[in-house]
């Protein structure tokens, strides 16, 4: 029911921890793709490993390619009715999939979500948590998104119909897919769902993707230029997805302050 895709690349003292996690979950019904994105270390023989005692997990080997990329080809190679992905330097709850599944399945969503937590230097600090289940729209979910308060763009810690990856692919080109492509998987939703119990643990550390995400330090002119794009993108998507956007916002039970903010970011 639930293909599980992991990329990796060189994280071999981090990749038996992120494997172990999935396979210790309650949920049993699903596989695990492992893409190694042409590693140097023994991440790669690590995953191997693996595979060779547990037959639900499927590991590829290819060329260094980008992170869109390396998700397209677990895509690719995914048979589940629900994808959710992994990080290789993270870990997931033992329930977490059960969980997300259980969420979809009770709403009939194409997108299920729950909260997590973040470990920074040793101390594990709340990320994106919150205590009541939402139950949102396509426009409800994007302002959402957009806030930033109760969840993010990352892809762990989010179940979603296969067919949604049928229509939108993650790009190949450039270092943050996320950001890229999470609000049209929202916006593409007849239904999303979020309940903010932790479930999931990102693990941050020097050599994250996102690590100027906890020091602003790390942020490159690069990096900036890339976000700068994505939102000129997103803005001109939305706009032309869903138009009716600022009217609807006005219905969440929010504050005010909350509204003006996502306007602002659909706008900027």
């Amino acid at each position: 029911m639930i293909s599980v895709i992991m990329l990796t690349y060189n994280r071999e003292s981090m990749v038996g921890r992120a494997i172990e996690s999935i396979l210790n979950q309650t949920y049993r019904d699903f596989e695990y793709i492992i893409v190694d994105n042409g590693s140097d270390d023994r991440s790669g023989e690590i995953a191997d490993a693996y595979a060779a005692k547990d037959p639900r997990i499927k590991v590829l080997h290819i060329e260094k390619s980008n992170i869109g990329t390396g998700r397209n080809i677990g895509l690719d190679a995914a048979t589940g009715e629900y994808i959710t992905f992994i990080d290789d330097d993270d870990t997931a709850e033992p329930d977490m999939l059960e969980f997300l599944y259980g969420l979809a399945k009770e709403q009939d969503a194409d997108i299920s979500l729950s909260g997590s937590m973040k470990e920074v230097n040793g101390e594990f600090l709340p990320n994106c948590m919150f205590d009541e289940k939402l139950v949102m729209t396509p426009e409800e979910a994007v302002i959402t998104l957009l806030r930033r308060k109760k969840y993010n763009a990352a892809m762990p810690s989010k179940l979603m119909r296969r067919e949604i990856f049928d229509k939108i692919r993650f790009r190949t080109e450039g270092k943050y897919d996320d950001i890229t492509v999470v609000y049209k998987y929202f916006a593409e939703a007849k239904k999303v769902v979020a309940y903010g119990l932790p479930k999931y643990c990102f693990w941050r550390h020097s050599g994250n993707n996102s690590a100027f995400t906890t020091n602003d330090l790390l942020l490159t002119p690069e990096q900036l230029d890339e976000y700068f794009e994505a939102f000129r993108e997103r803005t001109e998507y939305l706009s032309e997805k869903l138009p009716d956007i600022d009217r609807k916002s006005t219905r969440l039970n929010s504050s005010h302050d909350d509204i003006s903010y996502a306007v602002f970011c659909l706008k900027k």
